[in-house]
């Protein structure tokens, strides 16, 4: 199997049921955690029943009045639940062409004064008034996914041969669900459905693309940068790896970049994240790393493209870090609710030199004129040369060192070798 993906694999979990085909399993999905981080499961284990369910509101969830909408914006919650409108979200500076409703396992808030914040991201949902009916299917639709994605860990550590309960353990008591409708775009220039990333919000994604097949959106980045297509296979989940699971594995197994582009149809998808607990220190993933040498990988190598401010020491537990990254992506929130944290949080960036770089390094992505090329000679040698063997080099290393070692000469590489960079510039950072 190859390194370099041109396609996404199709994982049957069902062949982890007969002892006679497990093995195969488990060694296609240790190829894929090792070398690709994106993959299909079908025979699931999660009943249609369910899946129909919650498709079928979409619908009418959506269509409920602004009013509604506003009176349980996400804005209103200091865990961060609520429905989010069209463009309130941005990825790379640039804001997402989507709008979306955030749930999670239904918890009462502990949080106390005194605890630490992070505590209190867990906390209950807000239900849209007029469709009481809802709050049962988005629950068991929960309960059916947590189920699956616990069954899934026990595979992984067995591809991976580690112990099961070395990450059972990490696991959180709330999981995260967002039920997502992608706009018909208006203009070609105006198709960032979501911008490039890898997923912060949990342990491992798990998604429901809700729309019919023929409606295109999803793509993941392969080694060479380039964008392979994810499009809707019935009856299957997109899996892939979360940012915690990278940071975990110190980069053995890496998180994928991907994005949505929207198209001039009406999209849906419902991703959910695997939640990791709060109180989860660098010494607690660093327990993993021995186990992990037995991967045949270099993960002290693969580490150091990590460019994330927990595993560098900056944050002690993974519930501070994932506070900033929601305090980030949710400004007017983060503010409300997290006041004393929130300036810190806005002006603790790990993206590029200045604004004008990041500005133009996004300029440069998003037009089409540049024919996948970006070019930067015109910069200040000093900021290309910091910001580039910074910043490119954090998840997936494309381009060699040697290539960042002469500042003065002008420098251009595909655009799919940067977009890495840009996800320190947006909210999907850890």
């Amino acid at each position: 199997m190859s390194t370099n993906f041109s396609e996404i694999p199709i994982l049957d979990l069902s062949l982890a049921d007969d002892p006679s085909t497990k093995q195969q399993l488990l060694k296609e999905l240790r190829h894929i955690l090792l070398n690709i981080g994106f993959l299909y499961v079908k025979n699931h284990g999660v009943s249609t029943d369910v899946i129909d369910a919650l498709v079928k509101v979409l619908p009418n969830l959506f269509d409920i009045p602004k009013r509604e909408k506003d009176s349980i914006a996400l804005e209103k919650s200091p865990h961060f639940l609520g429905y989010s409108g069209m463009g309130a979200e941005k990825t790379a500076q640039v804001s997402d062409q989507r709008e979306q409703f955030e749930f999670a396992t239904e918890l009462e808030s502990s949080w106390v004064e005194g605890d630490p914040l992070y505590k209190r991201l867990l906390g209950p949902n807000q239900w849209p008034p007029s469709l009481p009916l809802i709050c049962p299917v988005i629950e068991k639709y929960i309960q059916s996914l947590l189920e699956l994605s616990t069954r899934f860990l026990t595979l992984v550590a067995e591809a991976l041969n580690i112990s099961s309960s070395s990450l059972h353990t990490f696991l959180s008591p709330q999981h995260r669900l967002k039920v997502v409708h992608y706009s018909p775009i208006i203009s070609p220039g105006d198709n960032q459905g979501v911008g490039p990333h890898k997923d912060s919000s949990g342990w491992w994604t798990f998604l429901l693309q809700a729309s019919p097949p023929h409606i295109r959106g999803l793509q993941a980045m392969n080694r060479s940068g380039a964008w392979i297509d994810v499009p809707n296979i019935p009856g299957t989940f997109v899996v892939n790896i979360g940012q915690a699971f990278e940071v975990a594995t110190n980069g053995v197994c890496p998180a994928t970049i991907h994005r949505v582009l929207s198209s001039e149809y009406d999209r849906y998808s419902i991703p959910f994240f695997q939640g990791v607990r709060g109180d989860a220190t660098k010494k607690d993933f660093e327990a993993l790393w021995p186990q992990l040498k037995r991967q045949g990988r270099k993960e002290s190598k693969e580490g150091q493209s990590i460019d994330s401010p927990f595993l560098s020491g900056k944050y002690d537990t993974w519930g501070e870090s994932q506070l900033r990254t929601k305090v980030r992506s949710h400004r007017d929130a983060g503010k409300k609710f997290y006041g004393p944290v929130y300036e810190k949080y806005i002006n603790d960036s790990p993206a590029l030199d200045n604004t004008d770089t990041a500005t133009q390094l996004i300029g440069y992505l998003n037009n089409p004129s540049q024919n996948g090329r970006l070019t930067i000679g015109a910069w200040p040698a000093n900021t290309r040369y910091t910001a580039l063997r910074k910043q490119v080099h954090f998840g997936i290393a494309y381009l060699a060192p040697s290539d960042l070692t002469k500042p003065t000469d002008p420098l251009s590489i595909d655009l799919g070798e940067v977009t890495a960079a840009l996800e320190l510039l947006g909210s999907s950072c850890v």
